[in-house]
């Protein structure tokens, strides 16, 4: 299953190697069809205490790090990794839907 990845801001970093991270949410009332934002506090596992106060950060789901800590902020390396596989199964993707397209057009 795929790790989530969530985008958001840093708002603590008294603690060593962890992080307080508001992510927040947009979202259409279902009723009152009025755009709504909730923010989430998640706590993130920062190895070498790089993040301060302000700074935009992602984060993604990893094993317990402690009680409170299953998120870990991800290092540019690792959202270079990210982005490569995402276009890479972008282009299969494509690949397979020409594929079909041409066996449809086969069929008929």
């Amino acid at each position: 299953m795929p790790k989530r990845i969530l985008q958001g801001v840093v708002t603590s970093n008294q603690n060593e190697q962890t992080i307080t991270v508001s992510v927040e949410r947009r979202f259409t009332h279902p009723l009152m069809k009025k755009t709504i934002r909730k923010s989430k506090k998640y706590r993130a596992h920062d190895e070498n205490n790089q993040f301060n106060v302000g700074d935009l950060v992602r984060i993604q789901e990893c094993a317990p790090k402690s009680k409170t800590k299953v998120w870990e902020v991800m290092t540019q390396e690792m959202i270079e990794a990210y982005e490569a596989a995402r276009e890479e199964a972008a282009k299969q993707q494509q690949i397979e839907d020409a594929q079909r397209h041409e066996e449809k057009e086969a069929a008929h």
